[in-house]
């Protein structure tokens, strides 16, 4: 049977409206959304204030949680999940997402945290999101997430 792993991401805007996306650090030219593995105990919620604290540095007092959507699920790679398999006991994750809008006195957004998940970010439309920017593995999810946020068809990717 395949299991999996619960995860939650932070679809973060400012009050321009722009979207939060940061570069993996592992990973140059992947940008995604702060997101992490619910931890035993925690729930979907406590998990999120921890992950976005813990990867962009915002405290749960400087964001506001509009609402969340979840059931979005994605396998890991055929390459790497035996791996997750052992590590984490799941073949893949399912995805709770939360819009969040950042407070007019938030918090500076730091991704020089401790480890260091991210090397760099910024505010770009939810328009201009890329899927090529995703590993092929998470596009799918991606796009649907993208149109029931934002209402954006983001379209096929290329292979590239």
């Amino acid at each position: 049977m395949v299991s999996y792993r619960s995860n939650v991401a932070a679809l973060m805007l400012n009050s321009q409206g722009d979207l939060l996306v940061c570069e993996r650090s592992t990973v140059p030219g992947s940008w995604q959304f702060p997101q992490g593995g619910v931890d035993l105990g925690e729930s979907l919620k406590q998990a999120l204030y921890r992950e976005v604290l813990e990867e962009i540095g915002l405290a749960k007092k400087d964001y506001e949680v509009e609402y969340s959507r979840g059931g979005y699920r994605y396998l890991y790679p055929e390459e790497v999940r035996l791996k997750k398999k052992k590590k984490h006991g799941h073949h893949g994750q399912e995805q709770t997402y939360y819009l969040c809008k950042l407070k007019k006195d938030s918090a500076k957004i730091n991704v020089n945290q401790t480890p260091r998940e991210f090397s760099d970010f910024r505010w770009i439309k939810p328009s201009e999101f890329d899927l090529n920017w995703v590993p092929k593995f998470k596009r799918e999810v991606y796009q649907a997430v993208m149109k029931d946020f934002f209402d954006l068809d983001l379209g096929e990717s290329s292979n590239t």
